[in-house]
């Protein structure tokens, strides 16, 4: 396997998955997508996308965002923003209702950091 295949697969990799520490936000409900349905045109009940718009936090600080109430996570992402930034975790709340996103940016205090959850009705 060649190194820019292997660079492509552990950044995909990444965000994926991973693990982390501290911080909550509240979503931005404008940013919330209702009535969407998956892209395999396949119906799930109370399909929508919440997103934690990007904010920058200290190196290596959780930020979550959660699914309105009586939903659950079925999935989720993360973006870490900045110069060489790096995603070190993107993975669902213990609960399940939701998605945490962390990451850092080398050389500075902080990292910019948005979250995505995807939700279904419970």
């Amino acid at each position: 396997m060649t190194r820019s295949k292997l660079v492509l697969g552990a950044c995909a990799i990444t965000l994926a998955l991973a693990a982390g520490v501290g911080w909550t936000a509240q979503a931005d409900t404008a940013s919330a997508q209702q009535g969407a349905q998956p892209a395999s045109g396949q119906s799930v009940d109370g399909y929508q996308i919440v997103k934690l718009a990007n904010a920058n936090v200290g190196n290596f600080q959780r930020r979550t965002v959660n699914c309105p109430s009586g939903k659950r996570a079925i999935g989720g992402g993360a973006e870490a923003q900045g110069v060489n930034s790096v995603l070190n975790g993107s993975f669902p709340t213990d609960s399940g209702t939701g998605w945490i996103g962390l990451g850092h940016q080398p050389g500075y205090d902080s990292v910019g950091i948005s979250v995505y959850v995807v939700c279904a009705n419970a």
